[in-house]
């Protein structure tokens, strides 16, 4: 066990890191700073500096990163069209690196030696959190107390909490979700109870920001999204920042019932986990951009972009946000948008997410060429007889050498 002397803990004001504050003092016997982030969690934080006080704590920040979060980080992330095993949104997975990197500048500030969280040994954040940490400051000491102590359920933690006289919010007696969430802006997730049996379906009272599909209204709702360089600036003609525009596709999406996704995932540290997730304004987020790209981006820059959009997922999933390999994908994403610019038009109708129109002054669609009426010349139907015939040209050789594809 490494010593240290000040360390920033990532922070949520619940059962786990309120142990986890009084483990490091006695422990460590260090000084803790708390971090408590506000990222769009839906729950209030302010109550966090209450609870750190009363822990002894005497330097305690509560930040709000929501905009931070979706410019600096969902943005970038979408103008990819990042998905994971062709299903997960990476909602959890895109909050970390912004959590590392604010523990680090902490930890800096107040000349900490050390980090710590509060993710498991059995899960992917705990390498996010690291990973990020180490990226940024390579010489941090990294405290993970769930790899350290024999505190292994929630009835331990209570014990400790009655031990050592720790104020929780709810006591063992009290109704608690039998689910493991994780919520920021872009989504919220649930695994445990009775998904850890890949065959039951979840129940219906579980979702929290939609309504289901068979409950969605019954006729549809229209939304018009504005892009520039690949990012939504307005949403029906209204200028929005980066967070709110995320918040009015989360309640427009809801109310719809978009964003449900019920996904067995293959976590980094080896194990197969199932989860589901809501994620309402990310899908919407996701089917739009890649219609104004359809109209924008040159053919081969667009099926680049998705044959590397697997390795960039990847990346986020499974920590790797702060590498040079990212930094560099990024680059030439984030070159590819400058002219992903334009409006597209959806129709939102029970869980479905439908391109009703896409518009852009730099689209690439060129309706003289393309059209099936008279073209006036602008495109020989000639020319493709030796188009074809050069493209076959190394088929037709191997056929003749008795290389026969039957």
């Amino acid at each position: 066990m490494s010593d240290a002397n000040k360390v920033v803990l990532a922070y949520s004001g619940g059962l786990d890191t309120s142990v986890i504050v009084r483990w490091l003092q006695d422990t460590y016997s260090a000084e803790v700073v708390t971090f408590t982030a506000d990222i769009g969690q839906g729950e209030e934080v302010a109550p966090a500096r209450a609870k750190a006080e009363a822990l002894g704590v005497k330097e305690i920040y509560i930040d709000d990163l929501r905009e931070e979060f979706v410019r600096d980080f969902v943005f970038p992330m979408f103008r990819a069209n990042t998905i994971y095993e062709g299903e997960y949104l990476l909602g959890t997975s895109i909050a970390r690196p912004l959590i590392a990197k604010r523990l680090i500048e902490i930890a800096n500030e107040t000349g900490a030696d050390a980090i710590s969280h509060g993710a498991t040994g059995k899960g992917n954040d705990q390498v996010r959190f690291e990973l990020g940490a180490y990226a940024l400051k390579p010489g941090i000491k990294v405290i993970a107390p769930w790899r350290e102590w024999d505190m292994n359920s929630r009835e331990s933690l209570m014990a400790y909490c009655e031990k050592h006289n720790i104020s929780v919010d709810y006591s063992s007696s009290k109704k608690k979700s039998p689910y493991s969430m994780d919520a920021n802006l872009l989504h919220i997730s649930y695994e445990g109870g009775i998904l850890e049996d890949p065959w039951a379906e979840a129940e219906e009272d579980m979702w929290r920001w939609s309504v289901s599909p068979e409950a969605a209204p019954d006729k549809a709702t229209y939304i018009e999204l504005d892009y520039e360089r690949g990012d939504i600036v307005a949403i029906d003609g209204q200028a929005m920042s980066p967070a709110t525009v995320l918040e009015t596709l989360n309640k427009v999406g809801g109310a719809n019932g978009i964003g449900r996704d019920d996904i067995v995932e293959n976590r980094y540290v080896g194990m197969k986990s199932r989860g589901c997730y809501e994620t309402p304004g990310g899908t919407i987020m996701l089917k739009a951009h890649r219609a104004i790209e359809s109209l924008t981006l040159d053919r081969e820059v667009t099926h680049l972009k998705d044959d590397l959009m697997p390795r960039y997922a990847n990346m986020i999933y499974n920590g790797y946000w702060w590498s040079p390999e990212r930094k560099m994908l990024q680059a030439a994403i984030d070159d590819s948008q400058t002219v992903v610019n334009g409006k597209v038009r959806l129709k939102l109708y029970k869980g479905n997410v439908i391109v009703a129109g896409r518009q852009s002054d730099d689209s690439l669609f060129d309706e003289s060429i393309a059209t099936f009426e008279e073209d006036a010349g602008a495109y020989d139907q000639a020319d493709a007889e030796g188009f074809i015939k050069l493209n076959a040209l190394r088929m037709r050789i191997a056929a003749n050498k008795g290389r026969s594809p039957l």
